[in-house]
């Protein structure tokens, strides 16, 4: 069985508290777009004593294999469902890791809707975010994958209307790994007078000036090439542009395609998707 786990972008992302447990709570909208890894599972047909036979291709995935979602979110689920039998397992690996763009979050999320359906396990949407969650706190959201306003860490989420249809989002990954929790070490509470969920409903042309991510000022004071991406994106006619999540990448918003890949250095990741919903 093979599915095709997708990327996200954050719509804004705003750190409004400080929480007694060391977290933070923040106010994002997710949205899914159709940057797409690919994972694939069969039964094992010649079981040895190993449960899972784990390949993968495309993008190196930095770390042991043992900390990888797809093998955790399997382990995860084999406690609750003894029966799953040994499985064999490749992941073909297109969405940056470390980039904002929640690629690993995806590829756990997936994993257990993939066995679920396959294993015929029952679980529902619900159950399968509790199982999600205890991969990370983003995880849940690919699970309902359609826009939503998130609280929390990220796992608290309500689903929302909103549209970018018939425009194109651009990405661009310079390929700079930005250390989350430096990040966070220099982020300021701010909190907002509007949900982001809110600013998204109005019109897109007025994002600019309302819609924010927090982490913007930290981490363009320390790569500065990553803010040139956002000025390049606006020069370009972008209608809004933004960094994701705690970076690198940034995307820009057009009413059509612009073809602006030659703006960049060829080292860069650049990629252009049509949205429908």
């Amino acid at each position: 069985m093979v599915l095709f786990p997708n990327a996200k972008i954050n719509l804004g992302l705003r750190i409004t508290s400080k929480r007694e447990d060391g977290y933070h709570d923040l106010n994002t909208v997710f949205f899914p777009i159709p940057m797409r890894d690919v994972l694939e599972v069969v039964s094992d047909p010649t079981p040895g004593q190993e449960w899972i036979k784990f390949t993968c291709s495309g993008l190196p995935i930095p770390g042991s294999t043992g900390s990888n979602l797809c093998i955790k979110a399997y382990h995860l689920l084999k406690k609750q469902y003894p029966a799953l039998p040994p499985i064999l397992m490749h992941l073909h690996k297109h969405i940056p890791m470390g980039a904002g763009l929640g690629g690993g979050s995806a590829d756990g999320a997936f994993m257990i809707r993939l066995l679920n359906e396959k294993y015929k396990l029952g679980m529902d949407d619900e159950m399968m975010k509790m199982h999600a969650l205890e991969l990370g706190s983003d995880c849940p959201f690919f699970i309902i994958n359609q826009p939503v306003q998130a609280n929390g860490r990220g796992e608290i989420m309500h689903a929302i209307h909103c549209s970018l249809s018939s425009k194109t989002i651009v990405l661009v990954c310079p390929g700079i790994h930005v250390s989350t929790a430096d990040a966070f070490k220099q982020i300021k509470i701010s909190p907002s007078a509007m949900a982001c969920s809110d600013i998204v409903s109005s019109p897109i042309e007025d994002w600019k000036n309302m819609l924010f991510n927090d982490f913007e000022g930290p981490v363009f004071n320390l790569y500065p090439e990553i803010g040139a991406i956002k000025e390049k994106l606006y020069a370009a006619g972008a209608v809004y542009a933004s960094m994701t999540g705690t970076g690198s990448t940034v995307f820009g918003i057009f009413d059509s395609a612009p073809g602006i890949d030659n703006l960049f250095p060829t080292n860069y990741l650049y990629a252009e998707f049509n949205i429908f919903h």
